[in-house]
């Protein structure tokens, strides 16, 4: 078994599940955990050298990348960006899931017979 595999498709699914408990309840609390999460993912993936690491870490600086702004729009700025906020959760959503499907496909592709 390949831990690090499993230790960045945890965390991958971490920043996943809580980018949607954010949209379940708004609080900044869960926006600042989703964010943290998908850093540590994003920095897990900095040592892959898989199949598909190339795409792997570009979904996972595009999650940041959404993340990280909207984080920073709830805390510093005014209460009526909530649609950007919610977008932005959004797009870090899409991200995610495009990181686990290339991660679904990387591991088809590299299949070790046992």
């Amino acid at each position: 078994m390949n831990w690090g595999k499993v230790f960045y498709i945890f965390f991958t699914l971490m920043s996943l599940t809580t980018s949607i408990s954010f949209l379940y309840e708004h609080t900044v609390l869960a926006l600042f955990a989703a964010g943290s999460i998908n850093l540590v993912s994003t920095i897990l993936k900095l040592g892959v050298r898989n199949l598909l690491s190339a795409e792997l870490l570009a979904g996972s600086l595009v999650a940041d990348l959404h993340l990280l702004p909207a984080f920073f729009i709830f805390q510093f700025g005014s209460g009526d960006n909530a649609n950007l906020i919610i977008g932005l959760v959004m797009g870090a959503i899409i991200a995610n899931i495009y990181t686990l499907i290339i991660s679904i496909v990387e591991s088809a592709k590299t299949k070790e017979d046992f």
